[in-house]
């Protein structure tokens, strides 16, 4: 009966549309469980290693240490040149490769006239936070996470506010572990608007508020088919899908039973989910993320097997810091409106910049123009 539950729920590996149907969650982690045997599932890196020179042996009809002979001839450390004195970082001026020479004149192109590789930059931190967590175990055991764990990617988009990005550019990836909680993964989600500090402070720069909004508006919710997470782990949290629920149920909007309930009782693996459909993650009252799982598999030996790690960030877009406009050098930290004193409207300036122009030696304010703390995108750099 449990097989056939679990297959009723078990995914095409090839689907024709853009996502797939829904499903359980833990259904389909069972059913992989099902199929799989143990040596499959397990985590024991020297283990899996001897089960795979052993199933070596047995495709190729020869002995195991043969088949090792064989994997240390084939291995990539084969590829090294064996010779010592050359360096592989100069590129030799005589050399016949179309793709050297093309590197080589780059190279020197870049030294004459000292770019920024931004692209380059991005990819270098993309490469360091996908392989910091690899294969690193936890040093107590009860931290392991446990054989036939599931592994969900998960892409959380730009708010919609970001018109340049909000379409097709996820800012942070994370790994998430099928037996979390939601609000673990509501709670590693960062955002700008979380950081903000509402007010208008230009009569008073010192005396703005250490409390940010993410410490005054601890609402959130998740939409996942037909069901709202509500975060409603505090006494000020407000169930902030009641306005849709009742605009849904206001007249026949065709949504169907809109449900709500509480994000701290469910996992991942309690969910329904499709797999490449875009879903909601809204806090602040209206700030709106695309949430979209794109891969949901079993854990790996090779990855990340310390629990406490988890939800793992491994990629995240960078994004270039505003300066401010006077010295060009550091990050901006106030933004003015309808100012006297500066040419643009918006204006931004960094926090010295900023006292310098709009205030007396003894503090007073000097023109007319409303002042707000702005706290920078590109500090999740």
């Amino acid at each position: 009966m449990a097989a056939a539950e679990a297959a009723g729920f078990a995914l095409d590996y090839e689907a024709a549309e853009l996502y797939t149907h829904a499903f359980r969650v833990g259904a389909l982690g069972r059913c992989w469980r099902q199929q799989l045997e143990a040596p499959d599932l397990s985590l024991a890196a020297a283990e899996a290693e001897a089960e795979t020179e052993a199933a070596i042996a047995a495709e190729l009809g020869c002995a195991a240490e043969t088949a090792a002979d064989l994997r240390a001839v084939c291995s990539i450390d084969m590829l090294m040149s064996s010779d010592e004195e050359k360096d592989p970082d100069v590129i030799p001026e005589d050399s016949s490769l179309l793709t050297l020479r093309i590197r080589k004149k780059v190279l020197e192109r870049r030294e004459e006239t000292i770019i920024v590789d931004r692209a380059c930059r991005q990819e270098t931190l993309a490469y360091e936070m996908e392989s910091h967590a690899i294969g690193k175990r936890p040093d107590n055991p009860a931290d392991l996470v446990e054989e036939g764990e599931l592994l969900l990617t998960v892409n959380i988009f730009y708010p919609v506010i970001f018109q340049k990005h909000k379409d097709h550019k996820p800012y942070q990836t994370v790994l998430v572990l099928g037996s979390q909680k939601l609000t673990e993964l509501r709670d590693s989600i960062c955002c700008v608007s979380d950081f903000q500090i509402g007010g208008e402070f230009s009569s008073h720069p010192d005396q703005a508020p250490e409390h940010i909004s993410k410490d005054l508006y601890k609402s959130a919710f998740f939409y996942f088919e037909g069901t709202f997470y509500n975060d409603k782990r505090y006494p000020e949290c407000r169930d902030l899908s009641r306005t849709i629920m009742e605009w849904s149920e206001s007249h026949d909007r065709g949504y169907g039973n809109l449900q709500s309930v509480k994000m701290e009782d469910y996992t991942f693996n309690e969910l329904s989910l499709k797999i490449g459909f875009p879903y909601l993650f809204c806090h602040q009252g209206n700030c709106e993320h695309i949430i979209i799982i794109t891969d949901i598999r079993l854990i790996h030996h090779d990855d990340c097997l310390d629990r406490n790690l988890y939800p793992l960030l491994i990629k995240k877009h960078w994004l270039c810091t505003r300066k401010c406009f006077v010295c060009k050098m550091y990050t901006a930290r106030w933004v003015t409106n309808n100012d006297s004193l500066a040419p643009e409207d918006p204006c931004f300036f960094c926090d010295v910049c900023f006292r310098m122009l709009h205030y007396s030696a003894e503090g007073n304010k000097l023109g007319e123009f409303l002042a707000y703390p702005y706290v920078d995108p590109g500090i999740f750099n």
